[in-house]
């Protein structure tokens, strides 16, 4: 048999509740036909109960509104009117749900005791819906929360990250005074262990290295060395700490190299990597296959 989609479940759902009142139909199978809908209509609801719980929010508890409900919008027909006001609802609960946790977890990460203005946010979306009372264009909207959220963003992220920060710059500032510690132009620092005498890559080289990345508190969060399995990639698919890096590095060396938060990952959270690190590695450059 066919799968049907689990909206089409619903849709058909309503279509047999259309003209059963409000009440929970009663099965009478008095012909194949019968039997046949009623089968159908059971072998459909596999997993239904999941997509009502982890798609739509729903709490088991509170099947029987589920029900009501269902019941209320399939007798809803074509009444426009209803349409509209049940198409509201299912729009605001997924405003509830699902947008508005996802735009707190992106500005505010785990801190959960913040939250984008609710009342703001549904005056914003009424006055887009009906072009009535906006304070702004769509155009200027979306210019005006993408920097808003970056700076929001950013602001939450420093409160939070800011002692990893001030550490990182604290310890580079160190760092570049110990002895065969040498710093190029855009604040990356190295130390050679080995020196190559091979080609220098360019920035769109493939390379191939070994490698160990560690916090400047010496846990190590990678290392193809581990892996026993070099590392191949073009120079300037890393991060831009590393391709400067790379770019100055003469094949059969190998370098400790100190990267500044900004040239490694910044404000973003990476695996074991907590924003606005400084990260050590330890490169050995293999070779260049062009």
């Amino acid at each position: 048999m066919k799968k049907i989609s689990i909206l089409a479940v619903i849709a058909i759902a309503a279509a047999t509740l259309a003209s059963c009142g409000n009440s929970t139909p009663k099965a009478n199978l008095k012909n194949d036909v019968d039997s046949l809908s009623y089968a159908i209509g059971m072998a459909q609801t596999q997993g239904l109960k999941e997509y009502l719980v982890e798609r739509m929010g729903v709490d088991t508890t509170y099947m029987d509104e589920f029900i009501k409900g269902l019941n209320e919008g399939a007798n809803a027909g074509d009444d426009k009117k209803k349409a509209a006001y049940y198409a509201g609802i299912q729009i605001g609960q997924q405003i509830s749900n699902q947008m508005v946790k996802g735009i707190n977890h992106e500005i505010f990460g785990e801190d959960s005791t913040k939250t984008i203005s609710l009342k703001n946010f549904l005056a914003g979306f009424v006055s887009g819906t009906t072009k009535k009372k906006s304070l702004m264009t769509v155009q200027q909207a979306t210019a005006i929360a993408q920097s808003k959220m970056e700076a929001i963003k950013t602001k939450n992220m420093m409160s939070q990250y800011g002692p990893i920060k001030a550490a990182g710059e604290k310890w580079l500032a160190n760092n570049a005074k110990q002895a065969g510690v040498k710093t190029l132009a855009n604040g990356v620092q190295y130390k050679v262990i080995v020196e190559g005498k091979g080609e220098i890559p360019s920035d769109t080289s493939m390379i191939k290295v070994q490698y160990e990345g560690r916090t400047i508190d010496g846990k190590v969060f990678d290392s193809s060395y581990k892996r026993k399995q070099p590392a191949a990639f073009r120079a300037n698919q890393v991060i831009k700490g590393w391709t400067i890096a790379l770019t100055h590095m003469p094949v059969g060396s190998t370098w400790e190299v100190y990267i500044p938060q900004e040239l490694g990952y910044g404000s973003r959270e990476a695996g074991q990597i907590k924003p606005f690190s400084t990260l050590i590695f330890k490169v050995q450059l293999l070779s260049i296959d062009k």
